[in-house]
């Protein structure tokens, strides 16, 4: 499957992209994963949006922030492929693209997550480490992991 990605900042995303991209999160974290919570969060002005598209429809998402844009490190998150794409690696070809995208714009490999606690073993695979308890946010178990940071 060949993906065609897109890298914008906010202020240059059109409406059927931002459309596009709120729908596919409502979908996964909200109506999929059964978690009321507010979305729109104000992040997304700050953040670089990385857009992964199949036969013209976005099917992978996620965003990437700069130091002290949402926690002390670089950071990615809201990183979701559509149900029906899952299994075939574009999670993990997402993630691969989420930290080339944070080292060609903010020049680091150092990474901090909030991942999902169940994705603890994906991440690991990218080299992401676990450090801390596990801690819930918008009522899902969820873990502080930590790429290139001692």
């Amino acid at each position: 499957m060949k993906i065609n990605w897109v890298v914008k900042k906010w202020s240059a995303l059109i409406a059927n992209e931002i459309y596009f991209i709120l729908r596919l999160r409502s979908e996964v974290f909200v109506v999929e994963q059964n978690c009321v919570y507010q979305d729109i969060d104000k992040k997304d002005l700050e953040a670089i949006h990385i857009m992964g598209y199949f036969e013209n429809k976005l099917i992978a998402y996620s965003r990437i922030f700069n130091k002290e844009e949402y926690f002390k490190e670089t950071s990615f998150g809201r990183a979701i492929v559509k149900k029906k794409h899952r299994g075939t690696g574009l999670g993990h070809e997402l993630v691969a693209k989420s930290l080339v995208e944070i080292k060609k714009n903010y020049g680091t490999n150092a990474v901090k997550i909030s991942a999902q606690a169940h994705l603890k073993k994906f991440y690991s695979e990218h080299g992401f480490v676990t450090k801390g308890k596990k801690y819930l946010e918008d009522g899902i178990p969820h873990v502080a992991m930590y790429l290139n940071i001692i």
